[in-house]
């Protein structure tokens, strides 16, 4: 299990990466509460939150809804393990209100 959190984190780093380099989009909030609390409690902090981040929307604006922790982990079957049903439920029930079309 502490393999695939190590991996889980990498993945977080790297959508952090992404959208600096591909949506022109610094997300420093997210780096911080990846750096402090690592990737995922904050992809379930994000994913449980009430309303999505101002990072979400930022990238929701830029078209790159791919890039969020949402999107990562309801495309990829690797992760879901990590998340609770409920979880995923609500993951995916916000990238299909903004329009998104999930591939898996």
């Amino acid at each position: 299990m502490a393999d695939i959190r190590k991996e889980f984190d990498q993945a977080m780093f790297s959508i952090y990466r992404r959208a600096k380099s591909e949506a022109n989009y610094n997300a420093t909030i997210f780096l911080n509460m990846l750096t402090s609390k690592g990737g995922l409690p904050t992809a379930k902090y994000l994913i449980n939150a009430e309303r999505p981040s101002d990072g979400y929307t930022h990238l929701y604006e830029r078209g790159r809804l791919d890039l969020t922790v949402e999107a990562m982990v309801v495309e990829s079957s690797r992760w879901h393990g990590l998340f609770t049903d409920d979880e995923l439920v609500r993951a995916r029930k916000r990238l299909q209100a903004y329009g998104y079309t999930i591939r898996t």
